[in-house]
């Protein structure tokens, strides 16, 4: 199984630049044509929230058109840039947005994608107004069940927020909430090979319970690497990236989750290759 991850694609309306800079539209739809050149085509394509930058309902419209010629199933999650009713309404299709858990009356899409040889387990982390991100009781309760339902079977944890502290100062000051809760039923569950988010705008990974948790890289634009404490809030134009994540059993061992990060290109050959190895040997 191959899962291809993106998040924080920050898309505005048409025609209009996430903080008058990044033409976010442009790096998606590279990102589409990445995606559906892949060969083998992933099996299934998660997107880890933060899908457009101010919840306008343009912007979801925007979206929808940019993803539609997106080749793999494709299966959404909201970041604390989005606006859910706007995102149910962009995407009917998506029926698993419409079975909500409800905590302190607020509504969560939690979901489990039950039809891979690895099952996602999809948690909604984002409150609005609350830019770390958390867990209550009735989203962890959600995920206990969901993980105990099938223990023998391999899963991944889905969500937006990172439950760590990524050492980047700005992106710290708010702390991910339910984090202690949430390891305890992640440690009670090794059947989990991978926590996957987003929002950290970059590639970082962590022990977490007794699993990994990986952030994936920004579509949109990458945060700056600035691992003072007071970092401010700042961004890079570095490349749109994806990860993939493969179920992979070579060299006859169990099967183990693999993952990669990709590059998305301006154009197809602008890094240049592939290109053979000659005369390739091992020093004695």
């Amino acid at each position: 199984m191959l899962i291809a991850q993106i998040s924080d694609i920050h898309l505005r309306a048409e025609g209009s630049l996430a903080y008058g800079v990044a033409d976010t539209a442009a790096r998606l739809k590279r990102t589409v044509e990445h995606l559906n050149r892949m060969q083998p085509q992933p099996d299934v394509v998660l997107a880890t929230g933060d899908l457009v930058d101010d919840g306008d309902p343009r912007a979801y419209e925007h979206l929808r058109r940019l993803l539609a010629p997106l080749q793999p199933p494709l299966f959404l999650l909201p970041g604390n840039h989005d606006h859910k009713p706007s995102l149910i309404k962009a995407f009917p299709e998506h029926s698993y947005l419409t079975w909500p858990v409800e905590e302190h009356g607020r509504q969560y899409f939690c979901y489990a994608v039950e039809t891979f040889p690895l099952r996602l387990a999809c948690l909604d982390t984002v409150t609005p107004g609350d830019h770390g991100g958390g867990l209550g009781p009735r989203q962890l309760y959600w995920l206990d069940l969901a993980l105990s339902a099938q223990p023998q079977a391999p899963a991944v944890v889905c969500m937006h927020h990172a439950p760590f502290a990524s050492g980047i100062g700005h992106m710290d000051a708010e702390p991910f909430k339910g984090r202690e809760e949430l390891a305890r039923i992640i440690a009670r569950h090794p059947q989990v090979e991978r926590i996957l988010c987003g929002h950290l705008h970059r590639a970082v990974f962590r022990r977490f319970a007794g699993t990994i948790a990986a952030a994936c890289p920004g579509i949109g634009m990458q945060l700056s690497l600035d691992l003072r404490p007071d970092a401010p809030s700042a961004f890079v134009m570095e490349p749109p990236a994806i990860m993939l994540h493969a179920w992979n059993d070579s060299w006859g061992q169990p099967p183990a989750l693999l993952t990669h990060v990709s590059l998305v290109e301006d154009a197809p050959g602008q890094y240049s290759g592939p290109h053979p190895f000659f005369d390739v040997v091992s020093p004695l």
